[in-house]
């Protein structure tokens, strides 16, 4: 894409003379800047990676598991792809469901960088694009993707624009690779997915930074305040104005309206999923209802007045769901419109008028006059709406449980085959305590009971009502999301967790699609941080974890610092925060190791693959962005855990411990000499079953090659104590393979487990281990 143009018909100098000069100027880069020499792959194509990607994929195979057998992409469809048949176009199942991979790789890239680039022209129409992005005094590496990937090192809000016009264009170039009659081989097909990951951690840290820098979020602050969060936050009683997505922009004018006019004693406003962890972000005085389960209990509980829709992961019946219950809906993206009129040319009083008296919903895109809008509305609609504020009378839901006939439709079409008619059976009984449990502990807000149910029975307000002290009561408290790590926290951890010392950080990112309760992530997070790892959340997951309270009425943010350091627990913040815990990853190569970011992607992962400890975890992943996010983790070497509902992805990137040449690497000093490796990170993408499996796998697969002694024994240590407490077996059945010499065993264990090992011929001391271990080639570093 070029970016200037000089046309010369003809100039004379002294000398000499030109002609016909048409020069076009794509690109300008600084090699001699002086923050760091320019690395071999700035602005990367589609396949500048794939070497990379293939030596991964040697050692973690991706392993497909279809949940369809079929393609039905192209008129010639529908092709069986069954026991080996071709498609049509000739493509075969396996790279069917890489090319599926990809897909939802690229709509999650599209979804972030759609985001980013919408923030980018409303920051830049608010305060010039000269605004600096300004991380904090304690941060100067302040965008480790960009660098990394792009080689520019982003000042202002205007050199953002550069890097979307590169992720813009790749993306372009992708998507034409899914075409039929494109790409038809599946290593193919998940390199352009990895990269499609690594775009999307580029285009979320341009909206972060973009977005801390001018809304004055906090920079990287370990101690960022405590704010409620549940159902029970907001009060039924007066006006609310409920905002829903994952674009801060329209809801920082709702905040802005709010605040000019000093309605907070007289307006609650409230917001649902990531809209909301950015809305605290940048004021306190709004409520946290929940993540993406809490959205239809809530909309459908009708304590809404007005509902304000941005993009991204909003359920797509939130009109119909808002207008049954009297809520109105003003839908702010062109992205989600509802069909609705679209309404932004005209006067704010006349939006007003219609909307109380004739309208249920409009679309304004104008995010300037969302906020006086949606809060005079519902000033106005939250005396008329009265009774709709309040769950069915005790009389009313004593009806509608009697209707049931426990014919079990409930139970067969919930995704988690929770015990409904059992639950309605003890309620015509007088016990709706099962009830209560089912949707305060259980529930995952997809409202699939209800549409079975032959009776019409409004399953959702029976559980609600039923639940309904608990509801009210439900207010606990969440830690708002901090932004970036700190150069200076980098700096204190990064010895600890590549020697070993800190046993590594876990991330737990992404969607409520659990298998059962949410409470795992909270077990998750307060075992872990409880043994020194440092944990790092996002999004839902973030939410989630916050509805569980120690002995003392503590929730995990109150139990645990809110440092990136070991026992710490971190609040990052929304979707596009994710990138700053890659970008820790990233900045403990740089900073501590002193490997140049600029445009030296390579270099970096294959530090991050063998030396830096982490591990992601998403027990409830279902979105396509999700799986963009962890194809961006993946390429840097970072593996991931997916829950069981997870596996309709039907791909994961498995290692094998039994194929030795796999596990051989290089001495980066001396790359003549070779030797093998014990299997870390065993995997790159697996499920785990239940959450005892994925505790004891995150532990695992955060054992790396360069642990030291010290360092490979306090993660053994862990290792053996998780296995034993939750398998009932002392030792893994894999320890050999991580043992390289006696000094690695935990002091306990030693002499049994040495005598266990010298047993054991498959083992042998320094047979798992090398220095310095690199899987690049010569001329990468």
């Amino acid at each position: 894409m070029a970016k200037d143009r000089l046309k010369l018909e003809k100039f004379e100098s002294k000398g000499f003379t030109i002609e016909g000069l048409d020069l076009s100027i794509e690109e300008i880069l600084d090699e001699t800047a002086d923050w760091e020499p320019l690395g071999p792959t700035p602005f990367p194509g589609m396949i500048e990676m794939r070497d990379w990607d293939f030596r991964l994929m040697k050692r973690y195979r991706p392993q497909y598991y279809p949940a369809c057998e079929s393609c039905c992409f192209c008129g010639y469809g529908k092709c069986d792809l069954q026991e080996g048949k071709e498609g049509a176009c000739g493509i075969k199942l396996n790279e069917q469901v890489a090319r599926k991979n990809f897909m939802r790789a690229t709509w999650g890239l599209a979804a972030h960088a759609g985001h980013a680039r919408h923030m980018l022209h409303k920051l830049i129409d608010m305060h010039g694009p000269e605004l600096p992005l300004d991380m904090g005094s304690y941060v100067d590496v302040e965008a480790p993707n960009i660098r990394t990937v792009c080689g520019i090192k982003p000042k202002t809000l205007a050199d953002l624009r550069e890097v979307l016009d590169y992720v813009e264009e790749e993306f372009l170039q992708m998507v034409s690779a899914l075409h039929t009659g494109q790409e038809g081989n599946n290593l193919d097909f998940e390199s352009k997915a990895l990269n499609a990951g690594m775009l999307d951690h580029v285009a979320m840290e341009a909206a972060d930074i973009a977005q801390i820098a001018s809304y004055d979020m906090p920079r990287g602050d370990p101690e960022a305040p405590l704010v409620d969060i549940g159902m029970g936050t907001l009060n039924p009683e007066k006006p609310c104005v409920l905002c829903y997505g994952h674009n801060l922009v329209a809801a920082a004018d709702v905040i802005k309206y709010v605040e000019e006019n000093n309605l907070w004693d007289e307006v609650e406003v409230g917001g649902i999923c990531c809209t909301v962890l950015d809305m605290t972000r940048t004021d306190q005085n709004v409520n946290v209802v929940g993540g993406l389960s809490s959205a239809l209990k809530f909309i459908r509980a009708g304590v809404a007045d007005v509902v304000v829709t941005d993009e991204q992961c909003i359920r797509t019946d939130t009109f119909e769901e808002a207008t049954a219950v009297g809520s109105k809906v003003i839908a702010t993206s062109e992205k989600v419109c509802y069909g609705l009129q679209d309404r932004t040319d005209d006067s704010v009083d006349k939006i007003v008028e219609d909307l109380v008296n004739s309208q249920d919903g409009v679309l304004i895109t104008n995010l300037e006059k969302v906020g006086e809008v949606a809060t005079k509305v519902a000033q106005r609609m939250s005396p008329k709406r009265g009774n709709l504020k309040v769950l069915p009378t005790a009389n009313e839901l004593k009806d509608m449980v009697d209707k049931c006939t426990q014919c079990g439709s409930c139970r067969r079409n919930c995704p988690n085959d929770y015990p409904l008619d059992e639950a309605m059976a003890s309620a015509q009984e007088g016990d709706y305590s099962k009830l209560s449990h089912i949707f305060t502990e259980l529930c995952l807000g997809c409202g699939r009971c209800e549409e079975k149910c032959p009776q019409d029975i409004k399953i959702f307000q029976v559980m609600e009502k039923a639940a309904e002290k608990e509801v009210k009561e439900e207010k606990y408290k969440i830690r708002i999301g901090r932004g970036p790590i700190r150069d200076t926290e980098i700096r204190k951890v990064g010895s600890p967790i590549v020697l070993g010392e800190i046993p590594g950080v876990i991330a737990l990112v992404g969607c409520p699609n659990y298998p059962g309760s949410k409470e795992p992530l909270y077990r998750t997070a307060k075992e872990l941080a409880s043994r020194n790892y440092i944990i790092a959340a996002t999004g839902c997951h973030a939410m989630d974890m916050s509805f569980f309270r120690n002995g003392e009425g503590k929730t995990i943010w109150e139990q645990f610092p809110g440092d990136f350091d070991g026992g710490g627990v971190c609040n990052v913040g929304s979707c596009v925060a994710n990138s700053h815990i890659t970008g820790a990853a990233i900045k403990i190569a740089n900073i501590f190791a002193k490997i140049p970011l600029r445009a030296n992607y390579k270099e970096i992962a294959d530090y991050i693959l063998n030396r830096v400890g982490a591990c992601g975890i998403s027990w409830g992943a279902y979105s396509q962005k999700a799986v963009s996010i962890a194809n961006g983790v993946q390429r840097l070497g970072i593996p991931v855990i997916l829950g069981p509902r997870c596996s309709l992805y039907g791909r994961s990137m498995l290692g094998r411990r039994d194929r030795e040449g796999d596990w051989t690497v290089k001495n980066k000093r001396n790359l003549k000499k070779e030797g093998r490796i014990s299997p870390g990170p065993e995997h790159l993408c697996y499920y785990a079953e239940s959450p005892e499996e994925m505790i004891v796998k995150a532990v695992k697969l955060c054992i790396r090659p360069n642990d030291t002694d010290v360092g490979r024994q306090i993660k053994l240590s862990h290792y053996i104590d998780l296995y034993n407490k939750y398998f009932d077996e002392k030792y893994p059945p894999d320890l050999y393979m991580y043992v390289r010499r006696d000094r690695d065993i935990p002091i306990k264990d030693r002499t049994e487990v040495m005598k266990m090992l010298k047993e054991d011929e498959r083992w042998e001391k320094g047979k798992f281990g090398i220095d310095q271990p690199t899987i690049l080639r010569e001329g990468e570093f």
